[in-house]
């Protein structure tokens, strides 16, 4: 099963580039982020003629997160993390595709840092805390996956003394994504490439791209018995190098359907 994310960066205006990857690719699963379109606005049909089924949960210029599924449509499971009832972000959907619970999800930026946007950030992170300890407790396959606006360690962030005190990469974002790591997940690109720097997005500015000057801010957090049939892990770098491209590239995996002998979990 291949599963992949794509933080998209406006699924209208970039549908033509999303369709071309998702023909060349052909994941089994996609989550998309950065919609950037209300409910009524995702592009559902042509979504459908490529070949995939989907279930979205959108927002009108800002936000919105969608689980894509090769031949069938996602059973969907949750829109929105609990907690905080009054939030009306939309940055997490949930499905199950071929077995795998999937929750799609796009947490918040947080910056300027220190400010209410970095707050909620903080808050954010510990509503899905707190569900992810609730989806282990499931014993079930599940995976976490998404845009995380964080670098978890200096090997996945360009020049990380300038960032020090940026929102995706201050000391407590790090924390917490590292004690939500601690529960007993597994984060998939570094579990496969465990000394590598690898990005997964490039910003626009600057020719960040032609000097591969990147952060790695898309994972893939794999349950345990998820992370027993992992087999790759990969970014589609060359994505980000088309015209009029996100200032992300596609990050997938790819999971046999039974556990592997030859891999152990830490």
């Amino acid at each position: 099963m291949k599963i992949a994310t794509y933080n998209v960066n406006g699924v209208n205006g970039r549908l033509d580039l999303l369709l071309r990857w998702l023909h060349e690719a052909e994941p089994d699963a996609v989550i998309l982020q950065e919609l950037k379109a209300p409910d009524a606005n995702f592009p559902a049909k042509a979504i459908a003629a490529a070949g995939y089924g989907a279930v979205w949960h959108g927002q009108k210029s800002w936000n919105g997160v969608a689980i894509l599924a090769r031949g069938q449509k996602p059973h969907l499971t949750r829109k929105g993390l609990p907690g905080e009832p009054e939030d009306e972000q939309s940055r997490y959907v949930e499905a199950i595709v071929d077995g795998v619970v999937i929750g799609g999800l796009y947490l918040p930026n947080g910056n300027p840092y220190p400010g209410p946007k970095f707050d909620y950030k903080l808050r954010w992170f510990q509503r899905l805390q707190a569900y992810a300890a609730e989806l282990l407790e499931l014993e079930v396959p599940v995976v976490l996956v998404g845009d995380y606006n964080v670098m978890p360690t200096e090997l996945d962030v360009y020049k990380p003394e300038r960032w020090t005190n940026d929102a995706l990469f201050r000391v407590e974002v790090r924390e917490a994504f590292r004690d939500l790591v601690g529960q007993g997940w597994t984060d998939a690109l570094r579990e496969l490439h465990p000394g590598e720097r690898i990005y997964t997005f490039w910003d626009y500015f600057r020719n960040a791209y032609a000097r591969d000057a990147g952060l790695r801010l898309d994972h893939f957090l794999l349950s345990p018995d998820l992370a027993a049939r992992l087999r790759k892990a990969e970014v589609d770098k060359h994505v980000r190098g088309w015209e009029h491209t996100s200032d992300h590239a596609p990050v997938w995996i790819e999971l046999s359907e039974k556990p592997s002998k030859k891999r152990k979990l830490k």
